[in-house]
């Protein structure tokens, strides 16, 4: 076999798995229920963040908080200040993806 597989959680609980992290990107999978979401925090690489369900309440920077339903795409720049929440009834359900890798890319950065 080629390929890998990875099946991604399907919970009613607060999930954030990290399916794949390696050179080329990290690809995570988050569930938040109403109230839940990731500590503030400063976006370590670029970031596209996919909304599948339910809908996200996220602050960047010193911007007032959006709210943005399923079906977006979100490209949010490295430095970011990023608070991530759902403040709503039903569950939310994201793929994040980091790239390049946060660590290729602090390390090219580095080198800078």
């Amino acid at each position: 076999m080629i390929e890998q597989v990875f099946t991604l959680a399907n919970s009613k609980e607060r999930t954030v798995e990290k399916v794949i992290q390696d050179d080329n990107l990290d690809y995570i999978h988050m569930l938040f229920n109403k109230d839940e979401g990731l500590p503030l925090h400063y976006s370590n690489s670029n970031v596209y963040m996919t909304v599948l369900a339910g809908r996200l309440s996220i602050s960047l920077d010193e911007q007032e908080t959006a709210v943005y339903p399923a079906g977006t795409l979100l490209k949010i720049p490295y430095k970011t200040k990023m608070n991530v929440r759902n403040l709503h009834d039903d569950q939310l359900e994201l793929i994040v993806i980091k790239a390049p890798s946060p660590r290729t890319f602090l390390e090219e950065n580095a080198q800078s």
